[in-house]
């Protein structure tokens, strides 16, 4: 990432800075802070990103098991669970599996939602950018 210098060896060799070099130092490295806070924002936009992608995914996982595997899968173990049990008992045991196995993954989707934050650094890098600029700002108008 690109640093901001603190001084331009140039004009600390001559003695001397004309006010177009402090604009145009000021311009550089205003540019080059908000470049650092747009990357900084990207980063943790692309984590948080990440987190929701893998709720949605569960969730997806889970309605795909209720609305699909229930008729296919579940209804050949209920069959085969007759069997040994009453047709009744064996379909409400299948039944019963399949809403605490969603039910799971429900809770997992919505756990992994709710660890999805604000990204923290980056608006904490901006306050204390605002800040600078506005107590430096409060310097110059006194002088």
């Amino acid at each position: 990432m690109p640093s901001i210098p603190l001084a331009d060896d140039r004009t600390i060799a001559s003695g001397e800075q004309s006010v177009g070099n402090l604009v145009k130092d000021a311009t550089t490295h205003l540019s080059t802070l908000l470049r650092a806070e747009m990357e900084l924002a990207k980063s943790e936009l692309a984590r948080e990103v990440k987190k929701a992608v893998f709720g949605s995914v569960a969730a997806i996982v889970a309605l795909a098991l209720v609305l699909y595997g229930s008729f296919f899968i579940f209804f050949t173990i209920a069959e085969g669970l007759a069997e040994w049990w009453y047709r009744w008992i064996a379909f409400g045991v299948v039944t019963l599996f399949i809403f605490v196995v969603a039910g799971l993954l429900a809770w997992f989707g919505v756990k992994k939602f709710k660890t999805i934050s604000a990204p923290k650094q980056t608006i904490d890098s901006v306050k204390e950018t605002a800040a600078a600029l506005r107590h430096r700002d409060s310097d110059e108008h006194r002088a």
